[in-house]
């Protein structure tokens, strides 16, 4: 049975040919038809109000039912409607009929035998649009849970450590926890030399792989340890004050990667890694996310320079200042 709402555009610029079209499918039990002039016009239409079915002539001035479909097809993509089309034939243009369903027309029907082909044609597309309708709108719904999966993952692939986000979320705790408990916070970042123009993206994949399984082993248990970036890692420490927020406290770190050889497919490897450290505690807070993330990337130059690690301490008066 036919879709009475089905929604179709009859685009012909002879209004005798679509007066015969219309009448035959408004016979079928088809309502929701309009019909346009020219090409042009029926673009106009469909952007105001987008149809299921187009029928359109081939051989039309201006513009014809080609040219009419690469339009549509590109109004598409702006989108997420699928235009069945189905394009009024004569004779003469059966040899392109390759041409046009390469530009993306659906079907065709013969003028010389609309009154016996158009209606089974049209019932046709309307299942069909049916079923491209359902498709697009699973295809807008799992997108959607994508992206609100994605809003909310704090899971680096590739490492199984936690990614900016999650970095995020735990510095927020910890500087609540700094402000109602006391105690101290040295944030960490360690940024690595990019490797990918001698060694190649797979082997830079691999290097930082590698230096997470590292940096595991090298970390205390109730560390938080995240890589940010594909040069980058940073580890968040609660300690009871800022006597123990200093650089020998982590020299470990530092060594563990500077001094120690990391082992990969293509032999041992030197790893160059630059450690930027700052410092608070609870007379400096409250205190901004950003501010810390700023200081510690402002501390990586002094870092790289001085093959040691560069510890600033953050104080509020320094993290309000532009």
């Amino acid at each position: 049975m036919p879709d009475p709402n089905l929604s179709i555009m009859v685009v012909d610029d002879a209004r005798f040919s679509s007066a015969l079209i219309g009448r035959a499918l408004q016979q079928a039990g088809y309502r929701d038809i309009r019909y346009a002039g020219s090409a042009s016009e029926a673009l106009a239409e469909l952007d105001r109000r987008p149809a299921s079915v187009l029928l359109a002539d081939w051989m039309m001035p201006e513009m014809d039912g080609l040219e009419l479909t690469t339009q549509v097809r590109l109004l598409e993509e702006f989108g997420e409607h699928y235009t069945y089309i189905i394009l009024l034939t004569g004779g003469d243009g059966d040899n392109l009929l390759t041409e046009a369903f390469d530009r993306g027309v659906d079907d065709f029907v013969n003028k010389a035998t609309v009154n016996e082909q158009l209606v089974p044609r049209v019932l046709a597309a309307d299942r069909l649009c049916g079923t491209m309708q359902r498709l697009l709108q699973e295809k807008r719904l799992l997108a959607h849970n994508i992206a609100n999966l994605e809003q909310r993952n704090v899971v680096d692939a590739l490492t199984g450590l936690g990614n900016l986000r999650y970095l995020r979320q735990r510095l927020g705790d910890a500087l609540r926890q700094l402000e109602s408990r006391g105690g101290a916070l040295c944030y960490l970042l360690i940024s690595l030399e990019d490797l990918r123009s001698r060694h190649g993206e797979g082997f830079q994949r691999e290097l930082l792989y590698n230096i997470a399984r590292r940096l595991r082993n090298m970390v205390r248990p109730l560390d938080v340890l995240v890589r940010l970036d594909d040069r980058q890692f940073a580890v968040v420490a609660m300690v009871n004050d800022l006597r123990e927020c200093s650089p020998s406290s982590f020299r470990r770190l530092h060594d563990g990667l500077n001094l120690k050889a990391l082992k990969t497919s293509e032999g041992f490897l030197q790893v160059n890694a630059a450690v930027a450290m700052v410092c608070v505690d609870a007379s400096d807070a409250p205190l901004r996310i950003d501010d810390l993330l700023r200081q510690a990337t402002e501390q990586l130059d002094e870092a790289r320079s001085s093959g040691r690690i560069a510890s600033h301490r953050v104080k509020r008066t320094q993290a309000s200042a532009p």
